[in-house]
């Protein structure tokens, strides 16, 4: 049987460690099985996604990070890039990934999107399995 890719940045380490928790909440529910790697930055996701899943052991993929904007436009490149690249892969593997990873204008709202209800990962987690369920 193949596992869910879980490929996480944690490069804000409380904000991603809540959101990694929170995905694994709703896979643990769920019995599903997956493996986790982590990457430095957010950056690195789409790349690691890509090498594994030629593997051919992964039937789906979620990415966890965050990303939190500064003073350059560095973050819109960023946000982007990853965004799209993600896109990419699930038509490129013809496999469902999850985007988890957050965008935020500043600290505290990356706070409120890694906890409680509107934690990230539990809506990244979430979404994959739907797509998943739709699959059978």
């Amino acid at each position: 049987m193949k596992k869910i890719l879980i490929v996480y940045s944690d490069y804000y380490k409380d904000i991603s460690k809540s959101i990694l928790n929170g995905a694994l909440k709703v896979l643990n529910k769920d019995n599903k099985k997956y493996k986790i790697f982590r990457v430095d930055g957010s950056f690195e996701i789409p790349q690691l996604i890509n090498i594994k899943m030629k593997t051919k052991k992964y039937n789906s993929a979620i990415a966890l990070g965050c990303v939190i904007k500064g003073q350059t436009p560095h973050f819109d490149f960023i946000s982007s890039t990853i965004t799209n690249a993600l896109m990419d892969l699930s038509f490129k593997f013809n496999a469902p990934i999850s985007n988890g990873v957050l965008t935020c204008l500043n600290q505290s709202q990356a706070k409120v999107r890694s906890s409680g209800k509107k934690n990230k990962g539990i809506e990244a987690a979430n979404a994959l399995l739907s797509i998943l369920r739709s699959l059978k």
